[in-house]
């Protein structure tokens, strides 16, 4: 799965949570983190939408934020 494409969902579903580009709370290394959360998931279930991953991981990091 494409890294920088996984990255790019996460920002704009961070941007759907009222973040523009300049204000999501997140690191390079939180990108990574989160990318890789994606892509363990989807590679663990092969019928999961990277839609809805990326969604659920960035949900869950909000909530805990």
């Amino acid at each position: 799965m494409e890294r920088n494409l996984v990255k790019k969902m996460i920002r704009n579903c961070f941007i759907q949570y009222q973040h523009d580009v300049e204000s999501v709370p997140l690191r390079e290394e939180e990108y990574e983190k989160m990318a890789e959360e994606v892509s363990r998931a989807v590679a663990a279930d092969p019928n999961l939408k990277v839609f809805d991953v990326v969604n659920d991981v960035v949900y869950e990091y909000l909530s805990k934020w």
